[in-house]
């Protein structure tokens, strides 16, 4: 090994300690307060505290040696491996897909297809519960608000961090009307829809000359005065006390999943009584939703219109100089995202049975946000992906006893779940900034479609 060799070797080696150092005392001033020190309540009911050092030197430990590897190995590693692909000439994004690359949606939704009776042929039907509710629908429903906030920020490029109130009208719209005029789910599903619509129109027009920050902050604001208004407007949403009883969706008015219906779902075929009947045709309902969603928005993009929302994305005012109406474009991209987050919305009660606002809170909006972002945005594909791995990751922690092994026996992995999915972000970020599925393919192309790949992007978007 040359000396200069044995020179770079050890200022790599050097750097990637000192980064370590600093890592773990970041980690440490972090997480002193909120792990280091934990607060409960005695026998006699006084507040007390105690301390957890173990534990901390443990976070401490994991925040050291993670940085330490990725900057002595991973990040070289990659470097070398874009390096060589450079110096062969081999492109980032390749015409050429593997069998697996090419049928990606087709194998994706086989599976989802499957996924329910895979789900009861191995875990029995009261067993499929948890997997079919907690690992699909719950998935599901991120997926669809995912792709319906997607239109608004990963096609027009309008940055909306109150996407949660639409979800709020859709569910509250469904609940209120199913229980004061008795419409049933599927015509309170459109109907749902229509009205979130509605609201995103109300909401588009104050923010017409707003963009960036403001933008931000105006439908933060707008989310939370939703919110203010459900606890405070307590004669019609009941407030914090919220909305119970919601009516179950039936199978398209035939039959009922209610107990006591004449029509019953169970007792019309035999089976056995069990809710999980219920929950599976609630997974492939949603399914369909996030099916129509995915067409609607890979329609959309095609016509003028979403030619017109990616101009404005690009560059409003050369979208203005070439005659194209923001107003409208704006508009119609705030509608058409929130009747998506108002389908979502209806489903949300009709599956819960009670909404709150609790439910509706600015950390789903985050959420959302983020699954966008990571997912790589106006990529539908990729959005699926991370709210697969967010969603079901922070789910799957409820199933992770063993960590109480590695932890200690008060240790609840549930409750850090969101340091988890901030540690996801943040390494998601580092290593793929434009998100999972960072190449894009345009709408508009000459004899043939390129992708282009998110090195030749702007940062943050796709």
């Amino acid at each position: 090994m040359s000396q200069a060799s044995t020179s770079e070797n050890t200022g790599l080696m050097s750097k990637a300690l000192k980064e370590a150092l600093f890592a773990g005392a970041m980690a440490l001033g972090l997480f002193l307060l909120y792990v280091g020190i934990e607060t409960y309540q005695n026998i006699n009911n006084q507040l007390v505290w105690r301390t957890r050092w173990g534990l901390l030197a443990i976070f401490v430990v994991v925040a050291a040696v993670s940085r330490f590897i990725v900057v002595a190995f991973v990040k070289p590693h990659l470097d070398k491996r874009k390096l060589a692909k450079a110096k062969a000439g081999v492109p980032e994004v390749s015409d050429e897909k593997g069998f697996f690359h090419t049928h990606f949606l087709k194998i994706a939704l086989a599976g989802m297809l499957i996924y329910p009776f895979v789900a009861v042929t191995l875990a029995g039907t009261q067993g499929s519960l948890k997997y079919v509710d907690n690992f699909g629908i719950q998935i599901l429903i991120y997926v669809m608000l995912a792709w319906g906030l997607n239109i608004v920020v990963g096609l027009a490029g309008l940055l909306d961090l109150g996407y949660v109130a639409f979800y709020a009208v859709g569910a509250y719209s469904y609940a209120l009307l199913s229980q004061h005029f008795g419409l049933s789910f599927w015509v309170l599903l459109p109907l749902s829809g229509i009205l979130a619509a509605f609201w995103g129109i109300i909401l588009g027009f104050p923010v017409l000359r707003l963009r960036g920050d403001y933008l931000a902050i105006v439908t933060l604001a707008f989310g939370e005065i939703i919110r203010l208004v459900l606890i405070n407007w307590t004669d019609v949403t009941r407030g914090t006390f919220g909305i119970s009883g919601i009516p179950k969706a039936s199978f398209f008015g035939i039959w009922s999943f209610d107990v006591g219906a004449a029509n019953n779902f169970t007792k019309a075929w035999g089976l056995s009584m069990s809710s999980a009947y219920y929950k599976i045709f609630l997974f492939y309902l949603i399914l369909a939703l996030c099916m129509l969603t995915a067409y609607v928005s890979i329609k959309l993009r095609r016509m003028p219109i979403g030619r017109a929302w990616e101009a404005l994305r690009e560059d409003e005012i050369a979208c203005r100089s070439l005659g194209i109406n923001t107003v409208t474009t704006k508009l119609t991209a705030f509608a058409i995202g929130a009747m998506f987050g108002g389908f979502a919305g209806a489903f949300f009660a009709t599956r819960q049975g009670f909404v709150s606002p609790e439910s509706f809170v600015f950390l789903e909006s985050a959420v959302i946000l983020a699954i966008v972002v990571l997912g790589g945005m106006g990529s539908l594909t990729g959005i699926a992906i991370a709210a697969v791995v967010m969603v079901g990751g922070t789910e799957l922690l409820r199933e992770m006893e063993f960590l109480k092994h590695v932890f200690g026996p008060d240790f609840t992995p549930e409750l850090y779940r969101m340091l988890l999915f901030g540690l996801a972000m943040i390494t998601v970020m580092v290593f793929k900034p434009r998100g999972l599925v960072g190449s894009r393919q345009p709408t508009a192309f000459l004899k043939e479609r390129k992708a282009v790949s998110g090195s030749f992007t702007k940062e943050g978007h796709g």
